[in-house]
């Protein structure tokens, strides 16, 4: 949450289309069209386990096909043991990581993280990463500390993993 998901998965497909003939698509968006409402809606009215199968869904109907994608997941997709391995077998896993200070400062103002609602922002983020820290590190096959890049140069450093991957 806040390491740059959405951002820079959109710009690397846009600035790099042709070198990796990918399209870009944020399971967010999916779920959100899926249910008809926003995910904050979706957390309030349904709960969060209804928000994680919707997740689940989304991420098997996106990896079903052949078509290479970039998926922007919710920080909390890889959590599921199905879900890992749906990423893993869809093609590499990019860890965007940045310090739980980073995360706070990024994402303590928006309104559409549910998970903040009514919580110390720094508090949740240092939480999080003491959860989801080992699962990252266990499941990415490249990691990219977004903590002081730029979108750009994040980008940068992913296209270059991907241009490698391919060459493989």
């Amino acid at each position: 949450m806040g390491s740059g998901k959405s951002t820079i998965g959109r710009q690397l497909v846009e600035q790099f289309a042709a070198r990796i003939r990918m399209v870009f698509v944020d399971l967010d968006e999916v779920i959100v069209d899926k249910a008809g409402k926003s995910i904050s809606r979706i957390f309030e009215e349904d709960g969060e386990c209804v928000f994680r199968a919707l997740e689940s869904e989304g991420l098997e109907m996106l990896t079903a096909d052949s078509e290479s994608k970039v998926i922007a997941t919710g920080g909390g997709t890889v959590l599921s043991a199905p879900n890992r391995e749906r990423m893993k077998k869809a093609g590499p896993v990019i860890w965007l990581d940045a310090s739980p200070e980073v995360l706070a400062a990024r994402t303590a103002n928006d309104p559409n993280r549910p998970l903040l609602k009514g919580v110390d922002p720094l508090q949740k983020a240092r939480e999080l990463d003491r959860q989801r820290r080992p699962v990252y590190k266990a499941c990415a096959d490249f990691r990219v500390d977004t903590s002081l890049l730029s979108v750009d140069e994040a980008v940068e450093e992913i296209a270059g993993f991907l241009s490698e991957y391919a060459d493989e």
